[in-house]
């Protein structure tokens, strides 16, 4: 099977998948270390999660220019995805294209999963630390702003305000 004409689209998809499946891997990594309370560690792999995101939207930029400029050279809209132009690739090579897609997809639906639960998880962790230094240190209350941008009084226990 000669992929000559549409082999840079192959090299594109498959950095792309590359990414995702690296994002992924990091997400994982970042799950497990909260999941250990190795917060320090899960914080570098957050700093390389954005790198990973990053290079993967310019991967992601990099097919979606190819697929524009392969939609113009087939007289289609510049905004038809790499699904909707198949007709145009020779009928030998489609299921090639069609499982890389597939598969670009599933690691973005995994990838999107993996961050929310990660978001998720954090959230708690904050949550949770929070409550613990208001239990054991009360006027360590973070301050909120009232909606006329004062800082809010805090309130006790029983609903009374505090000065502090």
């Amino acid at each position: 099977m000669i992929l000559a004409p549409l082999s840079p689209l192959v090299y594109l998809l498959r950095a792309e998948i590359d990414a995702y499946g690296g994002l992924l891997a990091a997400f994982e990594r970042q799950q497990e270390l909260i999941l250990k309370r190795e917060i320090d560690e899960a914080n570098e792999v957050a700093r390389s999660i954005e790198k990973i995101a990053q290079e993967a939207s310019h991967r992601r930029e990099a097919r979606e220019g190819w697929v524009e400029d392969f939609a113009s050279s087939h007289a289609q809209s510049s905004t038809a995805r790499v699904q909707e132009l198949l007709p145009y690739f020779p009928e030998e090579q489609r299921p090639l294209f069609e499982a890389l897609i597939k598969e670009i997809n599933h690691l973005i639906r995994r990838v999107r999963r993996r961050a929310q639960q990660n978001h998720g998880l954090l959230a708690r962790a904050v949550e949770f630390h929070r409550e613990l230094l208001e239990r054991f240190h009360p006027s360590a209350r973070p301050r909120t702003y009232a909606p006329s941008g004062q800082v809010a009084p805090l309130l006790t226990a029983s609903g009374l305000r505090a000065h502090g």
